[in-house]
């Protein structure tokens, strides 16, 4: 399930109501471009207890095109790898 950062500022801003809205919408927006400057940076980002991001880095290749059957040469590129944790898998995973 995604969640836009409407729906998680609306969210906080329910659960506590003494914080400002515009406190809490800037609290979200450092979040998410730390972290995104630190993936820029091929740095893990660790959320303890929750998940982590990491860059890996994939070679570059010789790849063929299976339409034309054409050999293309694929540059290297980085990906980024979601585990979450084991204490949030079981959750996801458990039955009703």
């Amino acid at each position: 399930m995604a969640a836009k950062k409407s729906e998680i500022i609306h969210k906080l801003t329910t659960n506590y109501p003494s914080f400002y809205k515009k406190d809490l919408r800037k609290l979200i927006e450092i979040f998410f471009s730390e972290v995104q400057n630190a993936l820029q940076r091929h740095e893990r980002v660790e959320l303890r207890d929750v998940f982590s991001l990491e860059p890996r880095l994939h070679k570059g290749r010789i790849a063929r095109n299976p339409k034309t059957n054409e050999k293309i040469y694929v540059k290297e590129k980085y990906s980024i790898l979601f585990k979450s944790s084991k204490m949030w898998s079981k959750k996801i995973n458990e039955e009703v």
